[in-house]
């Protein structure tokens, strides 16, 4: 997947999964099956996630490759990292630390999903001041998949969000 179509993906996905949110009674927004995250818990962890994506985006290119380093393989293909996403989900893997949303009321979900927009169309815009080749070169770290090129975090990110969607979907319509 070229730029383009990542830029285009990530846009499309955060759009449907606000979207799906927006569709939600106050009551299905709060509801939480069997101590699973609401579907606002599920929008911050979101949040929570693109943001530090956004901001590591913006670093200096010189400043990437001495914080973290550059690229000593391949990158992977967007199905082969999303295989590897569900391994480590199936051997227990959850959020940690800083991605682990607290309770968002309805009010709330409504700025977060407007921050949402804004730090994914940054990204978007940040994602134009990189070459294909850079996409490949430079790395960034994964809580749970470790080091991935710029190219893997974008394809996680474009899948993270479909994912959370769905899990969204499927506890407010089995409810």
């Amino acid at each position: 997947m070229d730029k383009q179509a990542i830029i285009k993906r990530l846009t499309e996905n955060h759009q449907a999964f606000i979207s799906s949110i927006h569709q939600l009674s106050n009551e299905a927004f709060m509801y939480s099956p069997n101590e699973k995250w609401t579907a606002g818990q599920q929008l911050e962890h979101i949040y929570f996630s693109v943001k530090p994506v956004n901001l590591a985006f913006r670093f200096p290119k010189f400043l990437m490759k001495l914080i973290w380093g550059k690229a000593n393989r391949q990158s992977r293909r967007y199905d082969d990292l999303i295989q590897r996403y569900h391994t480590k989900l199936a051997n227990g893997s959850k959020a940690t630390g800083p991605f682990i949303p607290k309770n968002v009321d309805p009010e709330k979900g409504q700025k977060l999903t407007s921050k949402l927009e804004n730090v994914v169309a940054q990204l978007c815009m940040s994602i134009e001041k990189f070459s294909e080749e850079d996409l490949d070169q430079y790395i960034l770290p994964h809580p749970l998949l470790g080091k991935l090129t710029l190219r893997e975090m974008l394809f996680f990110t474009i899948y993270h969000v479909k994912h959370h969607e769905n899990l969204v979907v499927n506890q407010v319509t089995t409810r």
